[in-house]
């Protein structure tokens, strides 16, 4: 089969033949139909302690049709996402997750397309653990449903945030994780959805999704109950400090991959509550999924691109830089 293979950070990838993955016992093999460029694939290729390790197959975003399957709850012709988790080889041979319960938050567990050991879906196929497919509905598109799993990335911020009926909500950054959760935070009643964007393109996305935009270059946002900071570059976890009213709250959804600096006085000063997340649960991820084939979610606006495997090494490149694309697809058949 082809696929996009990572090597080292300052080069593209390359697309090359790989060894299609055979069905282990638990696991199914999917022909890839589409899988979305994630902003964590851009990041782990760039040089700092946490760059992938050559040989790596990216893509964790995917929807597809499946072809092998080891396990009696799935049948080749199924369609299916899945959540891109693989257990370690402690817990892997149960075919039940991870023994613990942690899922993502596991140190043990390893990200599909997030290491050479687990190859993801910038391929024509992909093999994942059965116990963390999910069939697709029937009328759902293949394209729709691989959005399932930045939209379940919202969903889970959302809800850490806690209770939203009524609130002002602050998005920082309208990227497909902010995009992501502007659409949750609506879904959870806020009052009011506005999604700070200096990108024109990725404004106009957020405001075909209901919220209201600004332009932080010409306009300074106005406090919010909570603020979702969906950027993760330095420096922003501290303007959202600043501009967090007394006893507000901060949900930081965006990973910063280098050290930062923060005045913890301004957020003891404010009383101000500080909440982390990572990824998702099951449970959210078919919340998503349940939305999308609903019609609740309208997954169309956040898709700017499909790009055959041909060209994703040029695509990948180019959105390091920042520009209007919202959510890139690859299509493997194209």
């Amino acid at each position: 089969m082809r696929a996009a293979v990572f090597h080292r950070p300052g080069q593209p990838l390359s697309i090359e033949d790989r060894q299609t993955p055979a069905a282990r016992p638990g696991d199914i093999v999917i022909k890839v139909a589409f899988c979305g460029i994630c902003g964590s694939d851009l990041h782990a290729t760039e040089p700092g302690p946490t760059s992938l390790e050559t040989g790596t197959v990216l893509g964790h975003e995917y929807s597809g049709v499946v072809t092998e399957s080891a396990s009696g709850d799935f049948r080749p012709g199924d369609r299916v996402i899945g959540l891109p988790l693989q257990e370690c080889d402690d817990c892997r041979p149960s075919g039940q997750g991870c023994k613990d319960r942690l899922g993502i938050h596991c140190p043990r567990n390893r990200i599909i397309g997030l290491g050479a050991a687990v190859p993801g879906a910038y391929a024509e196929y992909v093999r994942m653990p059965a116990h963390h497919a999910m069939k697709i509905p029937d009328g759902l598109d293949l394209k729709h449903a691989a959005l399932t799993e930045p939209l379940a990335v919202g969903a889970h911020a959302v809800r850490l945030a806690g209770n939203l009926l009524g609130a002002r909500v602050l998005v920082i950054g309208a990227g497909p994780i902010g995009l992501a959760v502007a659409v949750f935070a609506q879904v959870a009643g806020a009052r009011e959805v506005v999604v700070s964007e200096v990108a024109k393109g990725r404004r106009d996305k957020a405001a075909s999704l209901g919220a209201s935009v600004i332009d932080p270059a010409v306009t300074k946002p106005a406090p919010a109950e909570v603020i979702f900071e969906c950027v993760g570059v330095p420096g922003v976890l501290r303007q959202c400090m600043d501009l967090a009213p007394s006893c507000g709250q901060i949900v930081v959804v965006g990973v910063c991959r280098g050290e930062d600096t923060i005045f913890p006085r301004v957020a003891i000063r404010k009383e101000l509550r500080l909440q982390f997340v990572l990824g998702y649960t099951r449970e959210e991820f078919a919340l998503a999924l349940d939305l999308l084939a609903s019609g609740r979610i309208d997954a169309a606006p956040l898709i700017t691109g499909v790009v055959g495997l041909d060209l994703v090494p040029e695509m990948f490149e180019a959105l390091r830089k920042p520009g209007d694309h919202a959510k890139v697809l690859i299509d493997p058949s194209m």
